[in-house]
C-alpha cells in the first residue's frame, strides 16, 4: 500500500487578499452624498473640517468592526442578533430608521448622479437620474452583486484626482497639518451642522447592516467558512481577516475624505467660493489638475460611487426588512428564487427614483441626507454596542475592550454632535 503524500500546509493569502466586505464598504462611503458634504466642508470652512475625517477613522473602523464581527461570529445579520434581545417594537423601530435614512440617501445619490451626467452630456437631469436608477436595479435584480462590483470599483479610482489637486494646488502644507490638528471651531449653526453631516456621511447606518450582511454572506458563499460560534478552530484567521479588511476599507474611504476637504479647501475656499450650490461648482475643484476635463472626471467619481453604493444602500434595507418577514434574501441568490427580498429592494430604488425627480437641490439634498444619517445612527450604534458585548450572542468572542471603548466614544461623539446641532439650531 503506497503512502500518501503529507499534505502541504495551506499558504496563506497575502493581505490584500484578505480584503472583501470592508474594502467594498469604505468604498460605498465615498458616495455622492459623501463626496458632496467634504466638499462643502472644504469650500465653507477651509481647512478646519478636516479635523473630523481623522477623528472619525479609529471610530469608524471600531463600529464597523463590531458589525462585522457580529456577522462572522454569529452567521447571522443585524436585524436577526437585534431580535434575539430587544423587544420587538425596538428592532422594528430601528429597520424602520435604517429605510427611511437610506431612501433617502438613494434619492440624493441618483439626482446628483443625473445632474453630474448633464455636466458632460447635456440634456435633462432627470432622463439621466431614472436611466441609472433602471440600469442600477438591473444590476442588482439580474447580476450577483460580487459579479459587477469587480468592475464598478475600478470607477472610485477617479476620486484619486482629489489626492493631485491637494499637490498641484500649491496648497500651504503646515497651515493645512496645523489646521488640521489644531482648527479654528466655529460655534455656529452652520459649522456645527457641516460636522455632523460629515459624521453622518462617515459613519452612516446602512454601512453597519451591509458590512455585517455580507461577511454572512460570505460564509454562505464559502464551502469551508462556518459562524466562528461553532468553529473555533477558524476564529484566529477570520479576526485577522476582519481587521485587515476593516482597517483598509475605512483607511481608503478616509483618507479621499481627508483629500476631497483640502482639494476644495485650497481651490474653492480659497478663491472665495464658501458655499456650493451646484455641482458644476463642486467639479471647480478638479480644474487645476483635470482643466477642462474636470467636469467628465467628476462626473466620473460621482457616477461610479453612485453605482458603487446604491446596491448597498437597497441592499442593507433589503436585508433588514426580509429579516423582519423572514423571507428568503441575498443578493446572490437569482430573483425567480428571493421574490419578496427584491420587491423590498426594488420598492427602496422607486421611492428613491421618485425623491431624486422631485426638483431637489442636488449638492443640498446630498448634504442634507448625511445630516439625517448623522441623526439616525445614534441609536442604531447603541444596538450594535450592545449586541457586540452580549457573550449569549457571541460566546467568547464579544467585542476586545479597546474597540468596545473606541465604539462606545463613537456612538458618543455622534450623539454629543447631533445634540450640539439641535441646540444651535433653537438657540
Amino acid at each position: 500500500m503506497v503512502a500518501r503524500p503529507p499534505k502541504k500546509p495551506k499558504r496563506e493569502l497575502p493581505w490584500w487578499g484578505k480584503l472583501g466586505p470592508g474594502l467594498i464598504t469604505g468604498a460605498a462611503d465615498d458616495d455622492p452624498s459623501g463626496i458632496a458634504t467634504y466638499s462643502q466642508g472644504g469650500a465653507q470652512f477651509g481647512f478646519n473640517v478636516a479635523w473630523t475625517v481623522l477623528f472619525t477613522y479609529p471610530l469608524m473602523v471600531a463600529i464597523q468592526l463590531a458589525s462585522a464581527r457580529i456577522g462572522r461570529v454569529t452567521g447571522r445579520g443585524l436585524t436577526e442578533n437585534f431580535a434575539r434581545f430587544c423587544p420587538g417594537w425596538i428592532v422594528i423601530g430601528l429597520v424602520a430608521l435604517l429605510v427611511v435614512a437610506n431612501v433617502i440617501n438613494i434619492g440624493a445619490d441618483l439626482n446628483a448622479m443625473g445632474a453630474s451626467a448633464v455636466l458632460v452630456l447635456g440634456g435633462s437631469p432627470v432622463v439621466y437620474t431614472l436611466l441609472f436608477g433602471i440600469v442600477s436595479l438591473s444590476l442588482q435584480v439580474f447580476l450577483p452583486y460580487d459579479r459587477y462590483v469587480r468592475i464598478l470599483k475600478w470607477l472610485t479610482l477617479s476620486l484619486l484626482a482629489y489626492v493631485g489637486v491637494a499637490f498641484a494646488a500649491g496648497i500651504d502644507w503646515i497651515d493645512a497639518l496645523r489646521s488640521t490638528v489644531l482648527p479654528r471651531v466655529h460655534w455656529s449653526k452652520e459649522y456645527v451642522t457641516t460636522v455632523v453631516a460629515i459624521f453622518g456621511t462617515t459613519i452612516s447606518p446602512y454601512l453597519f447592516f451591509w458590512q455585517a450582511d455580507q461577511e454572512v454572506e460570505e460564509i454562505k458563499r464559502v464551502t469551508a467558512d462556518k459562524p466562528l460560534r461553532s468553529a473555533p478552530e477558524q476564529v484566529r484567521s477570520q479576526v485577522r481577516r476582519l481587521r485587515i479588511d476593516t482597517f483598509v476599507g475605512m483607511g481608503f474611504s478616509n483618507l479621499i475624505a481627508f483629500f476631497i476637504i483640502l482639494a476644495t479647501a485650497a481651490t474653492l475656499h480659497a478663491h472665495g467660493t464658501t458655499n456650493i450650490e451646484t455641482t458644476s461648482q463642486a467639479a471647480e475643484a478638479l480644474k487645476p489638475i483635470a482643466g477642462h476635463f474636470a467636469f467628465l472626471l467628476f462626473a466620473a467619481g460621482v457616477v461610479g460611487t453612485g453605482l458603487l453604493a446604491l446596491p448597498v444602500l437597497a441592499g442593507s434595507a433589503a436585508y433588514a426588512v426580509a429579516t423582519l418577514f423572514r423571507v428568503r434574501k441575498g443578493l446572490d441568490r437569482p430573483w425567480t428564487n428571493a421574490k419578496a427580498f427584491y420587491a423590498i429592494l426594488g420598492a427602496a430604488m422607486v421611492i428613491g427614483l421618485l425623491i431624486s425627480v422631485s426638483g431637489l437641490n442636488p449638492i443640498k439634498a446630498l448634504y442634507w441626507s448625511a445630516v439625517i444619517n448623522a441623526v439616525i445612527s445614534v441609536p442604531i450604534m447603541i444596538v450594535v454596542m450592545v449586541a457586540a458585548s452580549r457573550p449569549e450572542l457571541m460566546n467568547d468572542l464579544v467585542l476586545p475592550t479597546p474597540w468596545k471603548l473606541l465604539g462606545w466614544l463613537a456612538t458618543l461623539a455622534m450623539a454629543t454632535a447631533t445634540l450640539a446641532m439641535f441646540w444651535t439650531m433653537l438657540s
